[in-house]
């Protein structure tokens, strides 16, 4: 077997100077930590051995919820080299969650923060689980008792690149969750488009703010990281403060668009405070036009909006420099996800699966290297969610909904599951949502669809105002008739603080939507 292990790629791209700085963070009591190159080769082969000793089947699931520190970050590279799969859990999953986890993927080792060793020690010994460790964010823990017990080398196990490498479950908003099997190929080939397309130097340091058991944090900026041989500014968690103060010994910054707001509050975010940054990135949830246009007045630069999902990693993004693909565009375009990347098919079909002409919207289907294996011991449900066209090429159904346009700009427009089909009609939400955000004093807007006599299912619009604004729901309503057509007015708008969001910012609609679904009852 030729060896297409992703820790074997990642490792070659260290630099040559083992002993320079790879990680940068802070301990609990503030005392800065700084680890090498050399302790992330060695102290993730002490944790690859401790794995190894224990005999697992090939291939075993290694289930994971613990607090972000650098220690996570090398069980995840342990648990590559040994040849097994990473199965990163929400630190904010309780008991009922962990046990459909553990239970659906029968993981072989769980390692779960020392705080939660009682209760997720017994939902794992009864699904059959042989080890459980502890890891804490204060390099405690059982995990690193024993891992200090053995050699600080190891050689990676072979593996195709075929191979499982993570499973991902998804967020079930619709459902139970699915776990999505990434393969070493397609984290490789994922990160490998990247680091070219968004113009890596060898010079770059990222600053990393996000969490680590999810798509953006774990595979996008680690993996950019590592693969470029830059060093990590570390941060345990998201602290606005922390982030400017880091900025001047930094260049690259990738968050999500609450981040980006919570840094706009922030009195120390100045052109002087960026003058070294070369890229800031979003995703994992829509960045609304407004605070694209105040972060470009604020500091000079223009955030570069991209579009993944845990099934594919990353799809598109808006160009770095020139895109030669498409007549040598280099414009960062707000309220677009940018261009298919190098190597990604992307289509919009209609609800029967032919394609759309540019500007129709319509659903969003994939294909690429990047693109999932499929879900983990659901044959069916992995079978109905790709199609075959006529040349035989096989399609991943995003559920999303959106455009490309004449220049091959990607808008997404909703999810195919928030769509609203009112009397026949179909409104998609992120069109109204773009008009109420527009109006004076409003931070946010949500529109669900709930249950109707008459029409079958109408908008329900959900809306947070900016701080000190009086907001009236009917005068929204009201404003809204004079730009829309009738079917897409909503038939009431509630004003709210916030809106429910998940780990990643995400509005969680189905939550609103349950919230309201006996209004016209």
């Amino acid at each position: 077997m030729s060896q297409h292990n992703l820790y074997t790629a990642l490792r070659a791209a260290f630099p040559d100077d083992l002993d320079a700085v790879a990680v940068e963070t802070t301990a609990a009591d503030g005392t800065p930590l700084h680890y090498t190159w050399s302790d992330l080769d060695r102290a993730s082969a002490r944790i690859a051995n401790l794995l190894a000793s224990l005999d697992l089947p090939d291939g075993s699931r290694i289930a994971v919820q613990v607090e972000k520190s650098v220690e996570a970050l090398l069980l995840y590279l342990a648990t590559l080299r040994a040849g097994h799969a990473f199965l990163p859990l929400n630190t904010a999953y309780q008991s009922g969650e962990i046990e459909y986890f553990v239970g659906n993927a029968e993981p072989a080792v769980v390692v779960c923060s020392p705080a939660n060793f009682g209760w997720v020690s017994k939902i794992a010994f009864t699904a059959g689980t042989q080890h459980v460790f502890t890891l804490g964010d204060d390099r405690t823990g059982t995990l690193l008792e024993r891992a200090a017990h053995h050699g600080d080398t190891h050689l990676p196990v072979p593996r195709a690149a075929d191979d499982l490498a993570a499973i991902l479950y998804t967020s079930g908003t619709t459902g139970r969750s699915k776990g999505a099997m990434l393969t070493h190929g397609n984290l490789l080939s994922n990160a490998q488009v990247l680091k070219e397309y968004w113009g890596f130097r060898p010079d770059d340091v990222l600053i990393h703010a996000l969490p680590i058991f999810h798509v953006h944090g774990l595979f996008v900026a680690i993996h950019a990281a590592l693969l470029n041989g830059s060093k990590m500014i570390w941060l345990a968690r998201f602290d606005p403060r922390a982030v400017v103060a880091a900025m001047p010994r930094a260049t690259v910054f990738m968050g999500v668009p609450t981040l980006y707001v919570r840094l706009l509050a922030e009195p120390g975010l100045t052109r002087e405070a960026v003058r070294n940054m070369r890229l800031f990135i979003a995703g994992s949830a829509p960045l609304l036009i407004e605070t694209f246009r105040e972060w470009q007045q604020r500091t000079g630069h223009t955030i570069l909006e991209r579009y993944g999902m845990s099934e594919t990693i990353m799809l598109t993004s808006n160009p770095y420099t020139a895109d030669p693909r498409h007549g040598g565009q280099d414009e960062r375009r707000g309220g677009t996800v940018g261009f298919a990347l190098p190597g990604v098919g992307l289509r919009v079909v209609d609800d029967a699966g032919a394609p759309l002409p540019v500007g129709e919207i319509g659903n969003i289907q994939v294909r690429g290297p990047n693109v999932f294996k499929g879900y983990w011991r659901m044959p069916e449900k992995t079978q109905e969610e790709f199609s075959t066209d006529a040349d035989g090429l096989r399609w991943f159904k995003t559920g999303d909904v959106g455009r490309v346009d004449e220049r091959g700009y990607v808008s997404i427009v909703g999810r195919s599951k928030d769509l609203i089909i009112s009397g026949g009609y179909n409104v998609y939400p992120a069109e109204i949502e773009g008009y109420i955000n527009e109006m004076p004093g409003v931070a946010e807007s949500a529109l669900i669809g709930v249950p109707h006599p008459d029409f079958g299912e109408v908008g329900v619009a959900v809306i947070t105002p900016k701080p000190g604004a009086q907001l009236d729901g009917d005068a929204i309503v009201g404003r809204l008739k004079s730009q829309l057509a009738n079917f897409k007015i909503p038939k009431r708008c509630f004003i709210a603080p916030e809106l429910p969001r998940n780990a990643m910012g995400k509005v969680q609609k189905n939550l609103l939507r349950e919230q309201h679904k006996g209004l016209f009852a």
